[in-house]
C-alpha cells in the first residue's frame, strides 16, 4: 500500500529506517539517499519531512577514529609535556564509553609523571553519582573544599545501573600506564591549580569554556577536550574529543566532521532526484533526563552536530489547546465552535506572552527533533540509524 501522506488525524510521527552495514569508506550520502528513495517509492517521504541521521554512521563512514596512542601524542604536542609531567584532569564524565579511553590516552602521555583527577560531586555534570549528597555536611565542609578519597570512605557511590566504581576504574587506568594517580573531589575548579599541574585539561562538556575562562588567569596551560584532535589530519573533528566514544580495542570514534555539509548534500540529492524538499539533521545524544536515576543523557556537546539551514533559528512552539477548549467551553461554546476556533488559531502567529501559550515553552526545533530521533533509534542501537520525522515543521 502506498502512503502518499499521513491522514489528517495523525500528528507528529517518527519512523525508524533500516539500512545496511556502514564501514569506513562507505558512501554515506548515497547510502542514505538510497534508503530515502525506497521510502519515496512506498509513499513515505514527502516535502516538509525531516530526515535525522545518527552521527555514528557519518563518523564511521568518514573513518573518523583515533587510538589511545594518538590521544597521548596529541596531549604531549598540544601542551608541550614530557613523560614526567603532572597533568590535571578537571571534572571528567564518569563513563566507560565517553571517558575511560580518553583518560587512558592522557595517562599514556605522562607515563613517568602524575595524573591529577578532580571530580565534581555529588555527581558529574550529567548526573552520574559519585558521593552521597550529604557527605560535605557530614564532614563539616563547604562546596569549595577538597574531599579526599580517605575522607569519602564508604560514602563513595557506584553507578546505579552498571555498578561500576569509577574511582577504582580511573585509578587503575592511570597506574596501568605507569603514571601516579591522585584523585579527589571538589566543586571549585581553581583548586586543581593548587595541586601543581604542568597543564590542565578541562574535561567536562557543557560548561567547558566558562571553566577554562576561570582558570586562564591562574594557569598558563589550560585546554578543553575540544582542543584535542580538532585540526585537519587523517582523523579529526571540529569538536575534538567532545562527543567521542569507545570503539573497538584502544580506538575512539570521534564525532563526525563537517556535518552541516553532509546534511546539505543529502538534502540536495533528494531534491534533485526525488523532487522532495526535506530538512536533514545529524544527531547525537538526545536531551533526555532519566527520571529513575536522575542521569541526564546528553554527553555530547549538543543534540545536533549538523543540519540544513532551514532548521536554524526555529522553535517548536504553539498554543495550549486544552486551555482554549476549557475557556471556550465554560463560556458556553459548543464542540463545533471550539474545533473551528482551534483550526483558525493554528494558522495565526503565536503570542508567547498570551495565556493560551502558558506551559508551552518554546524549544529549539533541532533539539526537539534530535531528542525524538535519539529515543526512536535507541542508544543500544535498534538498527535504524535514520529516523524520518513527519509533521513537526
Amino acid at each position: 500500500m502506498r502512503v502518499t501522506r499521513l491522514p489528517e488525524y495523525v500528528g507528529v510521527s517518527a519512523l525508524g529506517i533500516k539500512i545496511g552495514v556502514v564501514v569506513p569508506g562507505t558512501g554515506i550520502v548515497q547510502m542514505i539517499y538510497d534508503a530515502l528513495a525506497k521510502c519515496d517509492n512506498d509513499g513515505l517521504l514527502a516535502s516538509g519531512d525531516t530526515v535525522c541521521v545518527t552521527e555514528s554512521i557519518v563518523a564511521r563512514a568518514q573513518d573518523n577514529y583515533v587510538t589511545v596512542d594518538d590521544v597521548a601524542k596529541e596531549v604531549q604536542k598540544r601542551l608541550e609535556l614530557g613523560p614526567s609531567a603532572k597533568l590535571g584532569v578537571l571534572f571528567p564524565l564518569l563513563s566507560r564509553n565517553r571517558f575511560w579511553l580518553v583518560l587512558k590516552g592522557f595517562a599514556r602521555a605522562v607515563p613517568q609523571g602524575e595524573v591529577i583527577v578532580q571530580f565534581s560531586h555529588p555527581t558529574d555534570e550529567v548526573g552520574n553519582p559519585i558521593l552521597h549528597p550529604d557527605l560535605p555536611k557530614k564532614l563539616g565542609k563547604c562546596n569549595e573544599d577538597i574531599i579526599t578519597l580517605e575522607e569519602a570512605g564508604q560514602d563513595r557511590l557506584r553507578h546505579p545501573i552498571t555498578q561500576v566504581d569509577y574511582v577504582d576504574l580511573y585509578t587503575a587506568t592511570i597506574t596501568e600506564q605507569g603514571a601516579k594517580a591522585r584523585l579527589y573531589f571538589c566543586n571549585d575548579p581553581t583548586k586543581i591549580v593548587e595541586a601543581g599541574p604542568d597543564a590542565v585539561i578541562v574535561s567536562n562538556v557543557h560548561k567547558r569554556d566558562e571553566i577554562r575562562a576561570t582558570l586562564a588567569p591562574i594557569t598558563d596551560k589550560c585546554i578543553t577536550l575540544q582542543d584535542l584532535c580538532n585540526t585537519p589530519q587523517s582523523a579529526w573533528s571540529e569538536w575534538g574529543l567532545l562527543g567521542s566514544n569507545m570503539s573497538s580495542g584502544d580506538r575512539l570514534k570521534l564525532a563526525p566532521r563537517n556535518s552541516d555539509e553532509v546534511a546539505e548534500q543529502i538534502q540536495a540529492m533528494v531534491r534533485d532526484n526525488l523532487g522532495k524538499n526535506i530538512e536533514v539533521l545529524i544527531f547525537g545524544d538526545g536531551a533526555y533526563r532519566d527520571p529513575s536515576t536522575g542521569i541526564y543523557e546528553l554527553a555530547d556537546p549538543k543534540p545536533t552536530f549538523g543540519m540544513t539551514p532551514g532548521l536554524a533559528g526555529r522553535y517548536r512552539e504553539g498554543l495550549k489547546y486544552k486551555y482554549i477548549a476549557d475557556e471556550m467551553w465554560y463560556q458556553g461554546a459548543n464542540v463545533s465552535d471550539i474545533e473551528n476556533a482551534l483550526k483558525a488559531k493554528a494558522h495565526e502567529p503565536v503570542d508567547r506572552q498570551s495565556d493560551a501559550t502558558e506551559g508551552t515553552t518554546p524549544r529549539r526545533i533541532e533539539d526537539v527533533i534530535a531528542s525524538l530521533a535519539d529515543l526512536v533509534s535507541g542508544s543500544a542501537d535498534a538498527g535504524t540509524p535514520i529516523v524520518l520525522v513527519k509533521g513537526i515543521v
